[in-house]
């Protein structure tokens, strides 16, 4: 199954030829996702030849400008085109205002509804789930309210081996060993035991998304074992001073993040623009995480299986 994502942007407060604002696209099975949503991302997703059409719903982490003033155009851009399909908008506290305020003067009417839901940056948990995934918050430490997410695909079920179907399993049986169940008749005498009929579902895959925010070791648990990281590399470690007086993470301090989680992978981007040339960022972070990649613009990752 897909499980995928797309940098559209990557760059940090000031932008760079090549590097443009923070947004991803998350594809899960048939749906698509878009966290983050800085100026120009609709232009970003007509270059990646992903139609704005098709997003189910957008996250927002927080609300500095790179991470969200694409929003507007996204959202009036849709209307446009005459979308019907409802919206799922996921952010910070005080961008419903903005929104409400924004098309109020500019007498703005959508086509589509637009289900918004305010995020507590002080309650991490679970905000949202499909039949094909789960989307939790996480704690970020940032200038402004700020908030991760951890994207889970939902458990599959088990995999009936085909050849071993008897004749006399009733649907509901083949049902209870799907959902990972012995089968017993009235007595409860075993009939059926699952592992000798079925086969055990791949290990739902997760992707967790950590825009700016401080060196926060207290991460760790909500991120463990996740099988890809991305979290942002603003500085290098002679800057961590600088960086903990902004609130930003260096490319060390991300690696030491994703080494304590023990994650699969990790992606790295929010790069200050002082930084031309990203190779020193990506070797202080593969010198103490070793599978660790840029998040390279317009470059597509596979959400690696366990």
């Amino acid at each position: 199954m897909t499980f995928q994502v797309t940098i559209l942007g990557s760059g940090s407060a000031s932008p760079l030829p090549g590097r443009h604002f923070s947004a991803q696209v998350l594809r899960v099975e048939h749906e698509c996702f878009l966290i983050d949503c800085g100026e120009g991302t609709q232009y970003r997703l007509l270059e990646q030849k992903i139609r704005p059409g098709k997003l189910r719903a957008i996250f927002i982490s927080h609300l500095h400008g790179d991470h969200y003033f694409g929003l507007l155009g996204l959202l009036n851009s849709l209307s446009l085109g005459k979308r019907t399909d409802e919206l799922f908008l996921f952010g910070p506290q005080g961008l419903g205002d903005i929104l409400t305020e924004v098309f109020r003067h500019s007498n703005t009417r959508l086509s589509y509804p637009l289900h918004y839901h305010e995020l507590n940056a002080e309650q991490p948990g679970l905000i949202w789930s499909t039949p094909c995934m789960t989307v939790h918050t996480l704690p970020l430490r940032h200038r402004v309210p700020c908030t991760g997410f951890l994207f889970r695909e939902q458990p599959k079920a088990h995999r009936i081996i085909k050849e071993k179907i008897v004749p006399a399993m009733t649907i509901a049986q083949l049902r209870q060993l799907k959902e990972g169940q012995d089968v017993l008749d009235e007595h409860g005498t075993l009939l059926y035991r699952n592992a000798d009929y079925t086969t055990l579902p791949p290990r739902p895959r997760s992707y967790a998304y950590c825009s700016d925010t401080a060196y926060l070791p207290e991460l760790v648990p909500h991120l463990q074992e996740t099988d890809m990281l991305y979290h942002e590399a603003t500085f290098r470690d002679d800057l961590a001073g600088r960086a903990s007086t902004t609130f930003h993470s260096t490319a060390g301090q991300a690696a030491r993040i994703a080494k304590g989680a023990q994650v699969s992978k990790l992606l790295i981007g929010h790069l200050s623009s002082r930084y031309l040339d990203p190779e020193a960022s990506l070797a202080e972070a593969r010198a103490i995480f070793p599978d660790t990649y840029m998040a390279v613009e317009g470059e597509t990752f596979e959400v690696p299986a366990r």
